[in-house]
């Protein structure tokens, strides 16, 4: 039979999903201010400094010349860039792992989920709307996208929707099949970044930006949760770990007075 919770900890247990929350909206914030800074500052290298010019034009014309010969190839990565990692795709795939989560009773995970997500999107949008940076213009163009160009919204949603995927369901799969999933998800980052500039959409200093401010929305939100766990004395995880290791039994955010 469990036993009840004391008053102690369960004021413990409000008092850290209060703070819990402030940090989770608060991370949001600040990786949106971040996503502007960095948009200005990579306008300012993109404007003077030559070496990061050259590459992006050097990168976007082989690749293009590859994909005007190759057809057939450049068909293929349509495929991947338009449906499997297709940022609708990938948001719906997030939007059924949060749904699921909240039947598991999983509240706080699938806040962390549903907020990262979002927040993600809006910096990327913010991002664009600030620099306003053109895509590229080549000759021969293979494909068209709409918008500006930084950050890649392509690479910033893979970036954001697999470390989501990958750090809810880790808990849920052997440890000898992890090692699996940590290089499908590195595999589909990298190959939407590949596709985007194969296909002459995105320059590759896009990509990189798109990774970089993913990343940046993943570990302030991730540290948000992990500083809520701290906070309600159920100890902090490694990242090989997932977010919530509890997510494998019956009931994920079960009170255990032993752990006060």
């Amino acid at each position: 039979m469990t036993a009840r919770p004391t008053a102690p900890f369960l004021r413990r247990r409000r008092e850290a999903d209060r703070r819990f929350g402030i940090r989770l909206f608060g991370s949001a914030a600040v990786a949106a201010v971040a996503a502007v800074l960095f948009g200005l500052l990579l306008v300012l290298v993109e404007s003077g400094w030559h070496p990061l010019r050259r590459l992006d034009a050097g990168a976007a014309r082989w690749l293009n010349r590859t994909a005007l010969d190759h057809p057939a190839w450049t068909g293929t990565l349509r495929f991947f860039s338009d449906v499997v990692w297709d940022p609708v795709t990938l948001r719906a795939a997030v939007a059924v792992l949060t749904l699921w989560l909240l039947y598991r009773r999983a509240w706080r995970l699938a806040a962390w989920s549903a907020v990262t997500a979002v927040a993600g999107g809006l910096t990327g949008l913010l991002a664009k709307i600030v620099v306003e940076r053109a895509r590229p213009a080549l000759p021969d163009p293979v494909a068209h996208a709409p918008g500006f160009s930084f950050p890649s919204g392509h690479a910033m949603t893979a970036t954001t929707s697999l470390a989501i995927l990958l750090l809810v369901l880790l808990p849920l799969v052997r440890r000898g099949l992890r090692p699996v999933l940590w290089a499908v998800a590195a595999v589909s980052v990298l190959g939407v970044g590949f596709t985007r500039i194969a296909l002459g959409v995105h320059w590759f200093s896009d990509v990189v930006g798109g990774w970089m401010l993913g990343l940046a929305v993943v570990a302030l939100t991730g540290w948000s949760f992990e500083a809520w766990r701290a906070d309600a004395g159920l100890g902090r995880t490694g990242v090989a770990e997932g977010l919530e290791p509890e997510l494998s039994g019956d009931d994920p955010e079960a009170i255990d007075p032993d752990r006060t």
